[in-house]
């Protein structure tokens, strides 16, 4: 079957010819690019993921089909999806079809044929911005210099309480949460018990837990006024461990800051420093602000950075008994280096002490 033209147009003005898959549709959306060369399916069901256009810099894209256990969530969170290469005929003993079937089933537009090298690069250079995907050639650009990522936390969070495992109680807060976190709790002995975003901090409480995870999410950090407002009454209360927008969620809590970042950390091979020993790990990472470090002077202790540019990428706040990084220690997909953390938090919960 022959794929139908379809136009990519980036804010600025610059226009891709591509050939559609996935289902039919215009979009508007945030462009950004995504480095991993394996993790599509969990690249797909990221939440974080939610309002924006991604682009896989690696060229061939669906090799070894999809595998609906490795999915991070109950769908697909991208407005639509931009390969080099899309590969039909998949080749893995689990694979259960194609990409070009779940995204139609998902209702997700898919965009193949572009020069992802150059698309990449100009975001690079230039910056995440708006694209449109269009069947004609864009003229007017006013919804597409008007879209913004709104209410991302409260559109993808889950709706009501859910708890799998058993032992020690986590309530995990749901701000759009990569199922591996639970998954990485459940096989330390862990009970987990997720809550929805808009939950408050008494009623997390009331739940009598032993930990508070605090979880990966979309959008900017400083739109979630009422989840700041309740991270600050839990503060000091309980164990607390924070992950990607759960790290610039409690920042903020603390009187910290964060920005836009130019075009964000996105991909499994980000080299993150640990500041109190120097050695580097490769982490899995997604998002696109950051927390500034200056900010939280006097407030918690810088913990890790950014090898390749000396941004944030953690914070330990050892009189509150909490902790927090930027990337994604429960790396699916991605390296294992990071895992040690979730062990760092079950001691935490077992000692009860102030030592995070």
């Amino acid at each position: 079957m022959k794929s139908s033209k379809a136009y990519l147009t980036l804010q600025n003005g610059k226009t891709f010819v591509g050939n559609r898959f996935g289902a039919d549709g215009e979009i508007i959306g945030e462009l950004v690019f995504t480095t991993g060369m394996t993790g599509y399916i969990e690249t797909l069901t990221d939440p974080s993921y939610y309002g924006q256009i991604v682009t896989q810099t690696f060229p061939l894209i669906g090799n070894y089909g999809m595998i609906s256990p490795d999915t991070e969530s109950k769908k697909p969170w991208v407005s639509a999806y931009i390969v080099r290469e899309k590969c039909d005929k998949p080749s893995n003993f689990r694979s259960e079809g194609q990409l070009d079937e779940y995204l139609k089933k998902q209702n997700i537009v898919g965009l193949y044929g572009i020069d992802t090298r150059e698309l990449t690069k100009i975001v690079r250079e230039t910056g995440v911005m708006n694209a449109a995907i269009s069947s004609k050639p864009l003229k007017d650009f006013k919804d597409v210099n008007a879209y913004t990522v709104k209410n991302a936390v409260k559109s993808v969070t889950c709706n009501e309480v859910t708890e799998i495992g058993d032992g020690l109680k986590v309530v995990v807060w749901d701000f759009g949460a990569k199922d591996n976190i639970s998954r990485e709790l459940v096989k330390r002995g862990c009970r987990c018990i997720k809550v929805p975003s808009y939950y408050t901090a008494e009623q997390i409480l009331a739940l009598n837990p032993d930990g508070l995870m605090l979880t990966n999410g979309p959008g900017d950090p400083a739109e979630n006024v009422e989840i700041i407002e309740n991270i600050k009454r839990l503060a000091g209360k309980l164990p607390i461990f924070g992950i990607c927008l759960g790290h610039q969620l409690f920042a903020l809590a603390m009187g910290g800051a964060t920005k836009k970042m130019k075009y964000g950390h996105r991909g499994a091979n980000q080299p993150v420093k640990n500041l109190a020993t120097g050695r580097v790990y490769i982490s899995s990472q997604n998002h696109g602000y950051e927390v500034i470090s200056d900010s939280l002077k006097g407030v918690g202790v810088l913990s890790y950075i950014n090898a390749n540019d000396g941004t944030c990428e953690g914070f330990d706040y050892p009189e509150l008994n909490a902790y927090t990084v930027q990337f994604h220690p429960e790396a699916c997909g991605g390296p294992q280096d990071a895992s040690f953390l979730f062990d760092k938090f079950i001691k935490n919960i077992k000692e009860g002490k102030f030592n995070a």
